[in-house]
């Protein structure tokens, strides 16, 4: 058996796939958490598929002889145990789908001890520190940084279970003296704004993944909770997570960190775009593989997955992320990073969220669009500000969608496909 962590805020028919590919039968939740989470119609589609299980239930169907029964059976020596190996399968996560159809990853407990291991290894860890992960756990930065890191170093952890309840999180934090907050750009900026003073004292450091961290909320991080670094790391589901992550005192900001003991990288040219290269990376956390139509599993070619990120190394293997692959338009024959088309309105409108896609264009093949909730934003501003910093005025948006909030998915990632949906309907 092989446990399938499934994304919740997903959508029903995203769950359903999820179920098929991974051949799930049973489904364990909680009637408290179905209740608060507002899932009961969810529930009731996925019933005549699964059989639903409740850990209610299983608590109360627990007596003093299965007590028995379990310690006497952690007693048994190891070769009387039911037969393990590292190279099993140890859980099923699927991909955030910030750019699509979420995909199948397999990884092996030796893959996500090994991920435990390498962060340990890069960052100096106390064993009576606390943890608090407000993050999900059917993604992969939450189940690896947020459980399994602290459960395996012998520390303390709180688990949360919404990272949208921004008001509580600050005086969780303070009532639990947490030293490490896992979290994202966009949530960590909601609580520090919703902090009390003293709320955010007790944090050591934060830990930020799962999207680029602005510049605007490093300021407001040194502003309101003082010394405590905000540190940018980066990763994906099929490397357990975590390829790199800055030190709290070797904290580079621009970059999302040194590459983790024991990867291997190699850069392959990425066509149109003169710096940097392709990201591969291979080393004893890259994933099992995708899992197939037929329920097998798709190992990665040699070991080596393709991130589809293009990012420049330095020389002692730092990573300095230039976009995706797929966030990259072709307006006139010229490359244009649609990250550092973001990056742009966020040096002009720093407190508002914005997003960039590319839709096409008949005269110069593509265009950018600018989503924002930033309800007065103009092109003008975006030229200006390109100029003012010598940035191509090509990474400046002339068209742009004003909306009440970006949508985001349960990990804070924005939610690029919801985002062109809305660019399509206003264009």
């Amino acid at each position: 058996r092989v446990p399938t962590m499934l994304n919740f805020t997903a959508g029903l028919r995203n769950l359903k796939a999820a179920c098929a590919s991974a051949r799930v039968k049973t489904i364990l939740t909680s009637r408290r958490f179905i209740s608060q989470g507002k899932l009961d119609d969810l529930l009731d589609a996925l019933k005549a598929d699964h059989e639903i299980v409740f850990l209610e239930d299983v608590r109360a169907g627990i007596g003093l002889g299965d007590k028995l029964f379990a310690v006497l059976g952690g007693l048994l020596p190891r070769r009387l145990r039911a037969p393990a190996s590292p190279d099993d399968p140890g859980v099923i996560l699927f991909t955030s789908g910030s750019f699509g159809a979420p995909r199948g990853v397999v990884l092996s407990q030796a893959n996500l001890c090994a991920n435990v291991e390498q962060i340990g290894a890069h960052i100096d860890l106390d064993r009576d520190w606390v943890l608090f992960n407000p993050l999900p756990t059917f993604h992969c930065f939450g189940l690896t940084g947020g459980v399994l890191l602290p459960l395996l170093n012998g520390m303390k952890t709180v688990q949360y279970p919404s990272p949208l309840h921004v008001k509580q999180i600050p005086g969780l934090i303070r009532d639990t003296k947490a030293s490490i907050l896992l979290a994202t750009d966009t949530f960590i900026g909601q609580y520090v704004r919703a902090a009390e003073p003293g709320d955010l004292s007790s944090l050591r450091f934060v830990v930020c993944g799962a999207e680029r961290v602005r510049e605007e909320t490093h300021e407001l991080m040194k502003q309101h909770v003082g010394a405590a670094p905000l540190v940018e790391g980066f990763g994906a589901t099929e490397a357990s997570p975590v390829i790199a992550v800055n030190q709290p005192q070797d904290n580079r900001r621009g970059t999302v960190g040194g590459l983790l003991p024991a990867i291997e990288a190699r850069l392959e040219p990425a066509p149109g775009i003169p710096e940097g290269g392709r990201l591969f990376v291979r080393g004893p956390n890259i994933m099992m593989g995708y899992l197939n139509e037929e329920g097998g599993i798709d190992p990665p070619p040699d070991g080596w997955h393709d991130t589809g990120d293009v990012v420049t190394l330095s020389a002692d293997g730092w990573v300095k992320i230039l976009g995706r692959v797929k966030r990259f338009a072709k307006i006139g024959g010229e490359m244009v990073s649609l990250n550092a088309a973001e990056a742009l309105a966020a040096g002009v409108w720093p407190a508002s969220r914005h997003a960039v896609i590319a839709m096409p264009d008949g005269r110069k093949g593509e265009r950018l669009v600018l989503v924002t909730d930033r309800l007065d934003a103009a092109v003008g501003p975006l030229v200006a500000h390109a100029q003012a910093i010598g940035a191509t005025e090509l990474s400046a948006p002339r068209k742009i969608v004003r909306v009440p909030e970006i949508p985001v998915l349960g990990n804070g990632k924005t939610d690029y496909v919801a985002v062109q949906r809305m660019a399509e309907n206003e264009t």
